[in-house]
């Protein structure tokens, strides 16, 4: 696939995709297109020699994977992983307030927006509806298009400093989502969320609601060099992992991609990095305790994560050496304090599959005097053993409501994990 239909379908993913669980849904559609086979974790599982499958937990994370022509513990596992989530906004229950002749809704902030770039945009809701059918609690997912509300800022009359001081917001104060001011409310907007997942009023139990700009996902810059979104942070390393494993043909070892939620809030959830999501599918792959370690010992990870650019407004943010730029090819990230799981000797190890690839890798590592983010590629190393190497496509405007990324880093990406797929080189005990 070239750069331009890889570009094409990560914008169609992104389109699809306004929360984790709705991007669950998007791959896994994709998954059983090309001859995946879902499994449930309540069930017995039967796999044969190169038999593709995937494993949904919670709605909003998947292991993918296909089987290798040896054994788990002869042969190891290679890993892509990534996560489903993004910074936002998630509605509060009993949200709705009332004042100054306006009907507002209140919101919980989720990770870490760029707050203020969620304010004056058209902003709609996507979620889930929980509903009972017999003795069986389910959700179904429910997306709005309509621009329903908006978190409008001051009139710079209002705030005569605000250029000069910075747009200062109270996360409590401020944020609250305009609805209405002719009494339309949460009960107008909870029906809109029925009608859209075809369910009645009243056989809802519960709901998630998750404040979503519906604007959709574009290349641009004056030749096409940049793609505009929300949430290619990280959704974009997802359609990456899956694109990736698409495109591999048989190996003796067994590949998997690992797609978490919540890692924008520290991964500590039953589907989250932290969690025991992957190390039960690996075990219930090898089939007993010993082939389970001795598959771990002989895995390699790539934890996949947005990296930072180096941003031309701002060059003073980066390392004077280490400056990643957009369409650079691969970032590998590195930080002697572990908030990255790349080691020497992991990091050589995605170096050597890029040049496989004919792929440029580039390197970010954080100045000494400002914090270093993490991922979940620590995470799951720690947990499991599993060597591991954190590594991110560059992009500017991390965590806002529009980020930017470069169009032709998707499909280089591609190619670097489809040689570590297919086992182009390993690393030592």
């Amino acid at each position: 696939m070239n750069t331009e239909h890889t570009v094409a379908d990560l914008l169609s993913f992104l389109d699809k995709s306004p929360t984790a669980s709705w991007a669950v849904s998007a791959i896994a559609s994709k998954l059983e297109k090309n001859g995946f086979r879902r499994l449930h974790e309540k069930d017995i599982w039967n796999l044969s020699i190169n038999e593709k499958f995937y494993i949904v937990r919670s709605s909003s994370a998947v292991i993918a994977g296909i089987r290798g022509s040896q054994s788990c513990g002869e042969a190891g596992c290679r890993i892509v992983g990534a996560h489903t989530d993004s910074p936002g906004f998630r509605v509060k229950p009993e949200g709705q307030r009332s004042k100054d002749g306006m009907i507002t809704l209140g919101v919980e902030v989720y990770g870490s927006p760029i707050l203020a770039t969620w304010f004056d945009r058209d902003l709609s809701m996507a979620g889930a509806l929980v509903f009972r059918e017999e003795n069986l609690l389910k959700r179904r997912l429910f997306m709005l298009r309509k621009p329903v509300c908006r978190i409008a800022s001051p009139a710079i009359h209002l705030e005569r400093n605000l250029n000069k001081d910075g747009f200062k917001v109270n996360p409590e104060e401020n944020t609250p989502l305009l609805l209405s001011t002719s009494g339309s409310g949460f009960q107008e907007l909870f029906a809109l969320a029925c009608e859209s997942a075809g369910l009645r009023e009243g056989d809802v139990s519960g709901w998630s609601m998750e404040v979503w700009d519906p604007q959709p996902a574009v290349t641009g810059g004056i030749d096409d060099d940049f793609i505009f979104s929300g949430r290619l942070d990280n959704l974009s390393m997802c359609h990456a992992a899956v694109e990736a494993i698409l495109r591999t043909e048989e190996t003796p070892h067994t590949r998997l991609i690992t797609l978490f939620n919540s890692e924008e809030v520290g991964s500590k959830t039953l589907n989250g990095a932290n969690s025991s999501f992957l190390d039960s599918v690996i075990e219930r792959l090898t089939g007993s305790r010993e082939e389970y370690f001795r598959c771990l010992s002989k895995s390699i990870q790539v934890s996949a994560d947005g990296a930072h650019g180096v941003h031309p407004n701002y060059p003073g943010k980066h390392d004077s050496e280490c400056r990643p730029v957009l369409n650079g090819g691969p970032v590998i990230k590195i930080n002697a304090g572990e908030k990255y799981s790349s080691s020497d000797i992991s990091a050589a190890y995605f170096s050597l599959c890029a040049n496989a690839a004919d792929v440029n890798v580039q390197y970010f590592v954080s100045r000494n005097d400002m914090i270093c983010g993490t991922t979940i590629g620590p995470v799951t190393s720690t947990r499991t053993g599993i060597k591991s190497v954190d590594v991110g496509n560059a992009m500017l405007s991390m965590h806002s409501i529009r980020e930017t990324a470069g169009t032709f880093d998707q499909e280089d990406m591609i190619k670097a994990f489809v040689e570590h797929m297919m086992g182009t080189v390993s690393i030592s005990d």
